[in-house]
Order: structure tokens, then sequence, then C-alpha cells
């Protein structure tokens, strides 16, 4: 990530300057960061009639379109493009789904303990031990439901979509001190959970 990071701020700063012929490249730059996202935060009711592809493709053209928004702004581009693809998700819950308003905005900006425990399950436990697996995710699960959201959205965005610890803060909007300190803390906990399976 440091070697890309020069390359990153070089595009980030000729794109706030004007030179909109770098929006495709610094796109590609997070593109798999962008598809974590997408994968995660994506409704299961809407697999097999959208791809995360198709979130992609829909969140590029937005952003072209908005350019002039974030050069007018101060948001890092991550944060920026991610808002954008946060949007188009949004969008297609109320095209396909139906889904009120505000329901929309809640069910992805906010990442289910289900899903999170899930990906934690998945990483640390062999899919031929398919019990122990199920006894793991809920227990976690179980933690996690009893963790402000707050300390989820942390645990997602720094662990599983590869934010910085700045870059979750700014999504957040708290400081950054507060985001590593509840990241240090929800990761300890279930660390400490995690630990533990294997003698249970």
């Amino acid at each position: 990530m440091t070697m890309d990071q020069p390359l990153d701020e070089a595009l980030e700063r000729k794109l706030r300057a004007g030179d909109s012929a770098v929006l495709g490249p610094l796109f590609e730059e997070h593109r798999a960061r962008l598809a974590r996202m997408i994968t995660f935060r994506l409704d299961t009711r809407l697999a097999g009639r959208i791809d995360p592809e198709d979130v992609l493709q829909d969140t590029f053209v937005d952003a072209e379109k908005r350019l002039q928004a974030f050069r007018d702004d101060d948001k890092p581009f991550l944060v920026w493009i991610r808002l954008i693809a946060q949007q188009t998700m949004i969008d297609l819950h109320r095209k396909h789904l139906g889904t009120r308003m505000r329901a929309a905005d809640k069910e992805v900006a906010a990442a289910q303990s289900g899903v999170i425990s899930g990906l934690f399950v998945g990483a640390t436990t062999s899919p031929s031990r398919a019990m122990m697996r199920e006894e793991a995710r809920a227990k976690i699960e179980d933690a996690l439901q009893e963790m402000d959201e707050i300390d989820r959205e942390v645990l997602m965005l720094r662990h599983f979509e590869d934010l910085s610890n700045k870059e979750a803060a700014t999504v957040l909007g708290i400081q950054e001190i507060a985001a590593s300190n509840r990241y240090v803390r929800a990761l300890g906990r279930l660390k400490g959970l995690l630990g533990g399976l294997g003698d249970s």
C-alpha cells in the first residue's frame, strides 16, 4: 500500500487541479476496495439481479458528472468515491426492492452483524468444520450485537474494506484517535473470542 500511495496522491492532486483524464486511473487504483465494500453491503435479495461490477460502472459514470463537487470538497478521493458508490447502492435498493428512503439508507450504510460474523468466521475456520464454524459465527454475532453500531462500522471499514484509520474516521465523522481506540477495542474482543473457540 505504501508503494501505491504516492501515485494515488499525485493522481488525486491532478484531479483536484482540473485534470479530469486521471479519474479513470485513480478509480482503478481503488476498484478492488470499492468492490469489496459493494459486495459486503449489497442486499442479499439483490444477488443474481445486480453484479458488483454493475454498481462500479454506475459509480464511475456518476463520479464523472460530479467532479466539480469533488474539487469543491476536501474529502480524500477514496472517501468521496465510496460515498458515491453507497448512494448508487441506495438507488438500486429503491429501484429493485421498493425500499423506503430512510430504510434503504440505513440498510446500505450499516454493516449487519451477520455479515461481519460470517466474514470473520470464513477467514478463521475450515469449511470442513461446519459445526464449529456455525458455533463460532453465533458467538461472534452475539458479541457484535452487543457493540455500538459505530464499533461494528469501524471493524468493517478497517478490517474488511482496508481503509486507513484516517479514512475510517472521515467516513464516520469522528476523530482519528476515537476511530483507532474503537477499532482496537472491538477487534480485541473478537480476537479473544476466536482464540477460545478451538477448545470449545
